[in-house]
């Protein structure tokens, strides 16, 4: 393959350039603000409340690439049992949902071993995550993380880590290789995200972690298209604007590769790596008013 990165580069330039429902309105992106307000983007890091960041270094660890294990599922998350920010009374986002839960499963319970995760079983999983045992997505959560125990073997997670040599490539590259969950060719989404997160956990450092690309997934899309970066073919838009899911294929791939490229020659202009320009634009896609317009949903494993 080479270099993950610049496989989906090339593969994300390629489809943006042959894209038939999607394209990118350049003339836009060449004066997009992507700052708020005009303030410098900076890297928002993790939320430490909404995610386990106060535990030991292994323990931290395995949280967050449990976390990353199953950061998926976005076509089905208006069907998830979603938390409430106890500060705000506001219902949270599907991820926020499965991370909190999560994180307080940690708190309370201690760190799954690889035995537990071997082992996993979907009524557990979904009793730790706060819903029904008989959601499609707690089964496909299920299997994603016996897959990553198997993979561990007697490793842990530190020691995957170490095994990268400090290489945030390397480390998405064994992880798409070698999970089935986390081989999303052409873009490979949450094998990227896994050494950027651990880095934002304070876990591991990579030298080469600004060659990541952003973590294509359906919100960083919704938040350029908000913006006017991203120009859908009116078939497709009003699909998604009546909340039409799409099946996995070449429309939501040419979304996803759109705002990929954009990305690349956004953050090319402005000299902020793309991964965290990713992380500015999907924090900003919490925002309620960006949250109430429909974005594409596809029911995939990859994001």
């Amino acid at each position: 393959m080479g270099r993950l990165t610049d496989h989906v580069r090339a593969s994300c330039a390629q489809l943006a350039s042959e894209a038939q429902s999607v394209r990118i309105d350049h003339d836009r992106l060449a004066t997009y603000d992507a700052g708020a307000n005009g303030s410098p983007i900076h890297d928002p890091g993790l939320d430490p409340v909404r995610h386990y960041l106060e535990g030991t270094p292994a323990d931290v660890a395995m949280y967050t690439l449990a976390l990353d294990t199953i950061n998926f599922g976005s076509g089905w998350f208006p069907t998830l049992r979603k938390r409430i920010d106890p500060t705000t009374g506001r219902t949270v986002s599907g991820y926020f949902t499965i991370a909190w839960n999560l994180a307080d499963h940690f708190r309370a319970h201690g760190a799954w071993s690889n035995e537990q995760l071997q082992t996993m079983r979907t009524e557990e999983l979904a009793a730790t995550l706060g819903q029904t045992a008989d959601h499609e997505l707690m089964s496909l959560y299920g299997q994603a993380l016996r897959e990553l125990g198997r993979f561990l073997s007697t490793r842990t997670v530190l020691d995957v880590i170490a095994e990268a040599k400090g290489s945030a490539d390397r480390l998405a590259t064994t992880l798409a290789q070698a999970l089935a969950f986390y081989d999303d060719r052409g873009f490979y989404k949450r094998a990227q995200i896994v050494p950027n997160d651990l880095a934002a956990a304070g876990v591991a450092t990579f030298d080469d972690l600004d060659a990541l690309t952003i973590f294509a997934d359906n919100l960083v899309p919704h938040v350029l298209r908000c913006d006017g970066i991203l120009v859908y073919e009116e078939g497709l838009a009003a699909r998604i604007d009546a909340e039409q899911p799409l099946a996995a294929g070449r429309e939501e791939r040419e979304i996803r590769a759109c705002a990929l490229h954009a990305c690349e020659l956004l953050g090319a202009r402005l000299a902020v790596p793309p991964r965290v320009l990713d992380m500015w634009l999907w924090n900003r896609g919490q925002d309620p008013a960006l949250k109430a317009r429909p974005r594409h949903r596809c029911r995939t494993v990859y994001y």
